[in-house]
Formats: structure tokens, sequence, C-alpha cells
């Protein structure tokens, strides 16, 4: 089990390589108030001074610090590879290749390059710096420093400096492969530990929390912590160990870290004789080494999963970048063909990324055929726009000089055809926004459908100029024809049409009910066929007009043959008519004002004459009106009809099928030329990045993947 450390350090490895934190490895997370004597532990854990020292934040920057154990071969493998004589030495990520055999010149490099990131002015950065050691002395551990928890700010520290380190501190330790080292000074009171407070909050149980109490030597007189490194005081699962670090003093006076072991080992002797072979910094760095083993045992198989998920994940990623292109022509033409063939299967709701949040292709063209432009023509009213006066006034003007026996047709035509014209609008507007979410399935088919275009640009800038200009070609023709629909409709007025023939019966019918309806009202006592010419006849309202007249309107309006006894009854019903108005009884009938008599001598003008607006309609005037708004309502029903079953089928015709059949032959004519290769497959500098990166990525995951199936090979997991 001693190999798992290593491994875990060539998965960490090849994971920098990338520059990737995709991956949660097994590690130690060193956690501390500010000088609890965290750096100490860790200088011991090594053997050599590295770390930055003094007072206040010194760690500014995360320190991933990797301890590698050689042998004797592999050090002299090391030192004739390249050319170094030592025993230990360092590295660093950022320097590359570079070899560090002098350990202060290591201590200034993290210096530098903490102030490279974080500046010199106490701030900190969560950008990690990498350090490997190699040494005889040291066990195999990947350790990270992080910076101390502080309170209050100090210097040009930001003001929520303590909210910085707590989230960079909760970054590394809420990885479930860490393991968390709370360290806390034996000076202070256990119960108030910064550390362990923060480790409960991502680790309750505390099965990957070990804590340190150090400076066991600076305990006021008389004190000692044997409860607290017993577990009485808090209890820690993985244990409590105690160390000694060196003071400031002993630093300044060069004091190695081995005097300092051998220092502590004499001193937990004397104080603490019972507990002396289970704290010290030595036993540390075994228990350490130990719980990392264990816990990179327990970690391997979710870290193998993990490992192959992201592999595939990645592998799918590089495919959909696609592989450089060899062959330009064919790849010119697979790309355009492809376009064409998701565009129609758009259209057809066969493409393969079928859109779940909103209606798209073919699926929103019949929305808009038969919701959208449907329903508008439905909401459109037969004889909106129309009030009664407009029609009394077009039969008045279709009649003539001459006053009118029967309902003239012309008014009737007059008046449909203004009807009919208003459902031109609805009709374009169907063709415009069909024309719209052709334009949107461009836009689709660029992104889910074919994301081969997005690797270059301008084939796919000019893929949507050629299908953009086809279907602006196509979106006059597609008009015109609508137009013409309309204009069909309003050539000629099908009177003999099937269910207008039968309206025109169904509403004679009902007028020829209410004029027998009104015989009946009449008073008995009067004939019903002299009730005009009796002296009773003058009790009638003036405003409703003879029977014999309302059975000649009810004749015209169903455009039936006249008999000379019709002609009878309308002439003695005329008569009649002429001899109310002699008396003066003046009824619903347009009659002016008579203007006051002219003087002698002075011209009359009879322009001048004033016209009522509004007035009340005689009963005759109202029939006709009435005849002639079902007429239309009829009329305009039927032609509606017809509107809204050739349009979409124009349409399609004309637009949709259109563009459907000629796209790839307009692509391939269009794009596919010699010429434009080179310039169409020139691909965008972001993606040969992101390719690469993917790349990189995948051939990293695939080397880890190595090394896991290595572990199963030698019986180390």
């Amino acid at each position: 089990m001693e190999a798992l450390i290593p491994v875990i350090n060539k998965l960490q490895d090849v994971f920098n390589t990338v520059g990737a934190d995709i991956i949660q490895l097994p590690q130690i997370v060193v956690v501390g108030t500010q000088s609890s004597g965290k750096s100490s532990v860790l200088e011991s854990l090594v053997g050599r001074d590295i770390l930055p020292r003094g007072t206040g934040i010194v760690t500014r920057r995360p320190l991933i610090l990797q301890l590698v154990h050689i042998d004797a071969d592999d050090r002299r493998k090391t030192n004739e590879e390249n050319g170094i004589d030592g025993e230990e030495w360092g590295k660093f990520l950022h320097t590359k290749n570079k070899i560090y055999t002098d350990f202060e010149e290591i201590r200034h490099e993290i210096e530098a390059e903490t102030e490279r990131i974080s500046g010199n002015n106490k701030g900190i950065s969560d950008e990690p710096i990498h350090l490997k050691i190699f040494s005889p002395h040291v066990v195999n551990l990947t350790l990270v420093d992080l910076p101390g928890i502080t309170k209050v700010p100090v210097g040009d520290q930001p003001k929520d400096i303590e909210i910085q380190i707590r989230e960079l501190i909760l970054k590394y330790i809420s990885n479930p492969n860490s393991i968390i080292l709370a360290v806390t000074a034996a000076n202070t009171d256990m119960a108030t530990s910064e550390a362990l407070k923060v480790a409960r909050e991502v680790d309750p149980d505390g099965r990957r929390t070990l804590a340190v109490v150090t400076k066991l030597d600076l305990m006021d007189a008389g004190t000692d912590a044997m409860d607290v490194l017993m577990g009485r005081v808090i209890p820690v699962k993985l244990g409590i160990i105690g160390v000694v670090n060196r003071s400031q003093l002993d630093i300044n006076q060069k004091k190695t870290v081995a005097d300092s072991i051998r220092d502590e080992y004499g001193f937990l002797q004397k104080k603490y004789p019972s507990l002396a072979n289970r704290n010290g910094t030595k036993y540390l760095a075994r228990t350490l080494n130990r719980l990392l083993m264990h816990h990179i045992r327990d970690c391997l198989p979710e870290l193998k999963t993990r490992i192959n998920v992201l592999a595939a994940q990645y592998q799918s990623l590089l495919n959909s970048y696609g592989e450089p292109v060899d062959d330009k022509s064919a790849t010119l033409l697979q790309l355009i063909t492809k376009f064409a063939a998701e565009y129609c299967n758009t259209i057809e709701g066969t493409a393969k990324y079928i859109e779940t949040a909103e209606l798209c292709g073919g699926a929103r063209i019949c929305y808009i055929f038969h919701e959208t432009f449907g329903r508008t023509l439905e909401s459109v009213d037969p004889l909106g726009g129309l009030t009664t006066i407009d029609v009394l006034t077009a039969i008045r003007n279709a009649t003539g000089p001459r006053p009118a026996l029967f309902v003239p047709e012309v008014s009737f035509e007059l008046l449909v055809k203004r009807q009919v014209k208003r459902l031109e609008e609805p009709s374009l507007r169907c063709v415009e926004l069909v024309h719209e979410e052709m334009q949107r399935i461009i836009q689709h088919c660029s992104n889910y459908s074919t994301q081969e275009l997005l690797r270059f640009p301008k084939l796919h800038d000019a893929i949507v100029e050629v299908v953009t200009s086809l279907l602006r070609k196509r979106l006059p023709v597609t008009n015109e024809m609508v137009h013409n629909l309309v204009a069909i409709e309003l050539a000629y007025i099908n009177t003999k049409h099937p269910d207008f023939a039968d309206a025109c019966g169904l509403m004679n019918n009902n007028i020829e009910e209410q004029r027998r309806n009104r015989m009946r009202d009449l008073p008995p006592a009067v004939p019903r066929d002299k009730s005009l010419k009796s002296p009773g006849a003058q009790s009638l309202s003036p405003t409703e007009p003879p029977p014999a007249l309302e059975g000649e309107f009810s004749k015209a309006a169903a455009g039936g043959p006249q008999n000379s006894a019709t002609g009878d009854q309308a002439e003695g019903g005329m008569g009649t008519w002429r001899g109310m108005l002699r008396k003066g009884e003046e009824g619903a009938l347009l009659q002016p004002p008579h203007p006051a008599s002219p003087q002698k001598g002075h011209a009359v003008n009879l322009l001048d004459v004033p016209v009522p607006v509004s007035r009340k309609l005689s009963a005759r005037e109202q029939r006709d009106c009435e005849v002639i708004e079902r007429l239309i309502k009829s009329y305009f029903l039927i032609v509606r009809k017809n509107i809204q079953d050739s349009v979409p089928k124009a349409v399609m015709h004309f637009l949709v099928n259109h563009v459907k059949d000629c796209l790839q032959s307009e692509l391939v004519g269009q794009l596919y030329k010699t010429a434009l290769l080179n310039d169409l497959l020139t691909e965008s500098e972001d993606m040969a990045q992101r390719r690469n990166e993917a790349a990189d990525m995948l051939q990293a995951l695939q080397k880890a993947s190595q090394v896991i199936a290595e572990i199963r090979e030698t019986h180390l997991w």
C-alpha cells in the first residue's frame, strides 16, 4: 500500500500538465489560525526550511506540497540525467523542468511567485503554487498549506479578508477526498479552535479530521496538555497529536529541523513520558502517511469511475470539434449536404435534435397556419367597418336617379368586395410569419444540428447568406400568389355557389315568415286584401311600407322572377304610398326638409340644402339593409373559408417546399467552388484552441486511467 501515494502523485502530475482541477485527488489540507504553527509543522515533515517565515500573514497563496520518497538508485539516476549533485531537490510546476537543490532558493521562489500573483499588499489569491520535494528523508505525502484564519484586516488588506480566507479554506476542505489537518496552538483554549470549527462544518462526523496541537513547550507554568492530547476536552476520531515547533529565536539562530526534532523527543519524554511514543513530528508523519494511504485506497474506486466518465465526455467533446481538415473539397460538400438535410429534417420534424422549450421548424409553421392565421381570420367580423348607413347609401347609389322597387345587386357586390379585401392583410402577415420562422431554422441548425459549422465561421456566414437570399427571393413570389388568391375572389362574386344559394333560400323563408306574421297582426275587422284601400289604412304607422311592397321586396331578395300579378300589386301599392305622401304623412324615406320659398329674383343653390346625417330608418329600409348584411355575411364566410384553406397551401408550395427542394442545389452552386475552399474552411482560432485543450485533457485522463489500471495489475488496490 505504500506505493499508493506515488500513484496519486503521478495523477497530480498528469493533471498539472493541463492545468486542470476537475479531479479531486486525495490530499492533506492544513488548516489553522494565523501564527498557529502550520508552516512549522510542514517544515518539520519536510525536514528543511522551505517556507517563508515572519510575523503576520505570510502564506498568501495555497501551496500544494508533494513529498516524494526516493531511494539511492533513483537519486543516482536523476543526478546523472540532470547533472546535479545532492540527495534532495525540489521542482516547481511554473518553472517547468528547473531543479532547485538550494532550499533557500526554493523559499525565495515561493515569496517571489506569491508577490507576482497576490501583490505585496498582504492580499491573498486562490491560485495555487505547486512544489514537489524529492528526498530520502521524507514519507510520501501530498499536503496543502493555506493562509491562516484571521479576523481583523491589517495594512492594505481588504476589509473582507476574513471572508476571502474562509471561502478559500472551504474550497479545499470541502473536497470529500481530502484529509483535514486542524492545527491549534497548545497555549490557547481548545474549545475556541477556529480550525476545528471550520473542519466540523464540512466533516461533522470527524471521519477525515486529524488534530495537531503545536507549541506544547509554550504552555503556562503549572499546566499541561494531557487532557487535550487524551481527547478528554474535544474528542477527534482520527486522533490528536502534539508537536513542538522551533521558536523564532531558534530560526534566527539557524537551528536545524533535525536538531529541533531531537529536542522535541527529549521534551516529550520529560513532560509526557506516557504519550511520547504517540506524539511528535515523526509520529505525525507516519500517521499522515498511513491515513493518506487508507484514504486513497477508499477513494480509488470512485476516482476511477470519475476519470472514465470525464474521458467519455471529453472524447465526445473532441468529436464535436472535428478532426483537422485534410480533404477540403470533400469536407465542404459534406458540411453543405449535412446542413441542407438538417434544415429539411427540422421542417419535417425528423431532426436529431428536437427543441423541447418551444415550437420550432415545421411544428411552428403548422401553428402559424392553423392557430395564428386561422384565429386571426375567424376574428375578422364579416360586417366590420360597415354601418347600416353605409349599406343604405350603397343601395341608393346603385339605383341611380330612379327610386328602386327592388334591392339592386350592384350594391351587394360593391359591399362584399370591400369586406373580402380585408382578408388580404392577415394573409400577407401569415406569409411573413412563415418566412421569419424559416429564418430561425437557420440559426437552430447552426447551434444544435451541425456544430461542425462553428469551426468555420466564414462557411457558416456564407451558408446563412445563401439561405437568407433564397428565402428573400421567394418572399415576393409568395406574396404575389396570396395577393392573387384574394384578387381571384374579388374578380367574380359567385352568387350561384351552393353554400350561398342555401343561405339565400333560408333567408327568403325567414323573410316570408316575417311577412305572414305581420299580416296576422293586422286588425281582424279590416280585410287583409283591402287593408291598404280602406279608410282604416290611415291608422297604420306611416313608417311601415304596404304589404304589397313587402312581398315584392322579399321576392327581389330571393332573386325570383316577377309576374304580372306582382307588378299590379306593386303598382297599387305605389299608388297608395303616393297617396300617403300627398296627405303629408312623411314616412322613413329620406325626404330633405323643404327650404323656404326663394325670394323673387334670387337663384336657389340646391347643393346648399342640408342632408340629415342620422335618422330613423323606415321598415323597408331596415329590411333592405338586413337582407344585404345577411348576404354579405353569408358570402364572406364562404370566401374566408376558401382563403383559410388556400393561403397555407400557397405558402407551402411557393415558399416552404420550394426552399426545401432547391436548398442543397443552391448551396452547392453558390459555395462549392475551388476558389472559395481555403477561405470558407478557415478554422477559427478559438475553436482550434478548444480542440487542443480537449485533446490534452483527454490524453491526461487516458494516462490517469492507465495509472489506475497499473494499480490493479500490481494488486495494490
